[in-house]
């Protein structure tokens, strides 16, 4: 309860803070010492005192002040390992703030793969990097900065660090100064923004620039060994910049945009002001572009640079202005490329989710505590509904008086359905307590709209009234030979499922006669049992350009053809698949079970053990763990890799390694071993496994 109350002390003050104080500007000069994972830096404010105020704040968690001046003279000041508390020195009017501060971060910013080994002597061999993740309030664990969003600041950056690497920051690079091995890189931005999405991102990257067709640099980023990758992963890019630019109907904000893929990132994405961080696996080949790629999240964090850094929501229960926004635009965008029959489909898919989440989900919208499919999804069915109802036109006409009335300004929802209002008699406030404050889905509503749609009119009357496979033989060799939208195949095919074989396999042959990778993939997930004399049409398959394809053909066919298991081993021997190596894994794991020989089973055992390498991103080391585990390998090399998970900083690796020590530790030869290793594990994965062992041993 104290917790709380405090926490609510600190947002009143902080709330009188923005009526007396605001700051305008940041300048820092940082040093970054990946051994020690530590920030050294000195930082400049200025800020205006409207009102005279016994305190002002700066967010700042657990760092040490040094040399800390106002308006040039030192004066007192008090740091509480979570602020940096100024109450002398100041005067209305004009001042200047100048500081040293040193900070160890244990969130936001992040050293990832930077560890010397003994043949590793110099930086540049060094395969690291160092990014950070602000989500909303966390810069300041880095940054002595605000976690309030309304405290919008014009930032500048200068960076040292070793000259191999390349250093991003928000905003242009002014210039490039060489300091012995070290270069500093100095970025600038030229208007204001909240903290959240200040950045910082370091690698041995290389990039493409381009431009749009307004003229703004366009600036992709990759890794050397990414190379390849370029062209499928950012094929779409400049494009969707292009369309959003155009359909937003405001100039793109700032002065230039780049894209960066960072190693086990938190999430798919992230829109930094000028800077977009994303998940390196959105880095795909030709192949897998065809499964997953980078064009919905690329728009998503490109529509945030207006809606988001430009406008920024006043607090939490407005958050659907930010991701109902990015959401909907990305889909506008993807439309754009894909066509409308895609964005059709993604919308029926989404009002699915939402209508099945409305079953137990009683938070509405306009609420801090609401769901991320509910500022997302149902945030971006809202817009879709408002702009169908008062029209495209009308619609793009309130977005852009919303965006230049308010730029660089902090907003409310009544602030953009205002906007709607002046432009339209739409009845605002019956929408806003059906799609924002209500948990039920208009589902007539949702209908209605989807119909609107010639594939969509078509998918659910097929839905409805499924075709039947004897008496509408020719109809459905008719669909599946024409032109029609591919998820309607794949409906008839799912639609077969529980029917007999020797009934549906004229289906299945027509659906894989199609070529269309989605139709086939409906084919390699809906056969259970293939029998023989399907076996050469499903083992095609195999030959499909899509790694999910491949996946689950792979482990279908090894698993029901015995005899046929060396053939796949060999036919899938020089596979990888996806950044996380699914099919290298998943290859290694069957030849396990393939062979007999000892000496081969130890050598895919040890190719499958280096997976779990703290070298390798998470996502290759839980693919290779969850197959050492299914193989029910218990060795201390495979439990001291999960002990090593529990320190990492991706939550979702954290909590597979976490859930699976729990499981093991269960039997009484595991709980012995894993005490074993503990003795020999750093400090932080000692604590964390010792913690787990407790929590059994505490009956918890």
């Amino acid at each position: 309860m104290r917790y709380y109350f405090l926490l609510l002390i600190s947002a009143v003050a902080f709330s009188q803070q923005l009526q007396s104080v605001d700051f305008k500007t940041m300048n820092a000069s940082l040093e970054i010492n990946p051994i020690k994972r530590n920030v050294v830096g000195e930082v400049s404010y200025t800020f205006d005192v409207k009102q005279l105020i016994d305190t002002i704040r700066i967010d700042a968690q657990k760092m040490v002040f040094t040399n800390l001046k106002i308006n040039g003279k030192e004066v007192k000041f008090k740091e509480n390992k979570k602020q940096l508390l100024l109450f002398e020195g100041y005067k209305k009017g004009k001042n200047t703030l100048t500081f040293n501060y040193d900070a160890f971060p244990t969130q936001t910013m992040y050293f990832v793969n930077w560890d010397f080994t003994k043949s590793i002597d110099t930086p540049e061999e060094v395969n690291g990097q160092i990014w950070t993740q602000g989500q909303g309030k966390y810069t300041s664990h880095w940054l002595p900065s605000f976690d309030d969003v309304n405290e919008k600041v014009v930032f500048g950056l200068t960076i040292e660090f070793q000259k191999s690497f390349e250093v991003i920051s928000n905003g242009e690079l002014l210039k490039k100064e060489s300091v012995g091995d070290n270069i500093k890189w100095s970025y600038q931005m030229t208007n204001p923004m909240s903290s959240y999405l200040v950045m910082l991102a370091i690698g041995h990257f290389k990039k493409q620039e381009s431009r749009s067709s307004s003229g703004v640099p366009l600036v992709d980023y990759f890794e050397d060994t990414d190379s390849v990758l370029v062209e499928p992963t950012y094929r779409n890019s400049a494009k969707i910049f292009d369309f959003l630019e155009k359909e937003i109907g405001v100039p793109y904000p700032w002065k230039i945009y780049r894209q960066i893929p960072v190693h086990d990132f938190l999430y798919a994405g992230m829109e930094n002001t000028t800077s977009t961080l994303f998940s390196r696996d959105f880095m795909v080949d030709k192949i897998g572009f065809s499964d997953r790629n980078f064009a919905n999240v690329g728009a998503h964090e490109l529509a945030h640079q207006w809606f988001g850094d430009l406008v920024t929501a006043q607090s939490g229960k407005d958050h659907w202005l930010q991701e109902g926004f990015a959401t909907y635009y990305a889909l506008l965008a993807e439309r754009a490329v894909f066509g409308d029959d895609y964005f059709y489909e993604k919308l029926y898919t989404m009002s699915g989710q939402l209508m099945q989440a409305a079953k137990t989900d009683t938070i509405p919208i306009l609420n801090e505590k609401a769901s991320s499919l509910s500022f997302y999804q149902k945030g971006a069915w809202a817009l879709h509904v408002l702009r169908e109802s008062i029209g495209a036109e009308k619609f793009n006409k309130a977005v852009r008086n919303y965006l230049r009335k308010y730029a660089f300004q902090n907003v409310t929802t009544d602030d953009f359905l205002n906007e709607i209002k002046l432009v339209s008699d739409f009845d605002t406030v019956n929408f806003r307590m059906r799609w924002l404050e209500g948990t039920e889905i208009p589902i007539e509503e949702v209908q209605d709209l989807l119909l609107k749609n010639g594939f969509m009119q078509q998918y659910l009357s097929l839905q409805k009234q499924p075709l039947d496979l004897i008496n509408d033989r020719e109809k459905i060799l008719n669909i599946m030979q024409s032109n029609v939208y591919y998820p309607i195949k794949e409906l008839l095919v799912y639609q077969s499922v529980s029917l007999p074989f020797e009934n549906k396999e004229w289906l299945l042959n027509a659906a894989l006669i199609t070529s269309e990778l989605p139709v086939r993939q409906a084919v390699a997930n809906s056969v259970s049992e293939i029998p023989e004399s399907f076996r050469a049409p499903y083992e095609t398959l195999l030959n499909d350009a899509s790694y999910n394809t491949q996946e689950v053909a792979l482990f279908k066919l090894w698993k029901q053809f015995a005899d046929r298991r060396e053939f796949y081993m060999e036919a899938s021997k020089d596979w990888i698949g996806f950044q996380n190596q699914n099919l290298k894994i998943l290859h290694l794991y069957l030849s396990f079970l393939t062979y007999s020989d000892t000496k081969k089973k130890m050598e895919v055992y040890l190719q499958l053990l280096q997976f779990t390498g703290t070298n390798f991103d998470s996502n290759v080391q839980q693919e290779a763990l969850e197959r050492l585990l299914q193989l029910e390998i218990h060795t201390e090399d495979v439990f001291r890799s999960l002990a090593y998970g529990t320190a990492h900083h991706r939550w979702q690796y954290v909590k597979f390694c976490k859930d699976s020590i729990r499981k093991l530790i269960e039997e009484p030869k595991n709980r012995a071993l894993f005490i074993a290793i503990r003795s020999k594990l750093p400090i932080r994965e000692k604590t964390h496994l010792q913690r787990l062992l407790d929590e059994t041993k505490l009956g918890k």
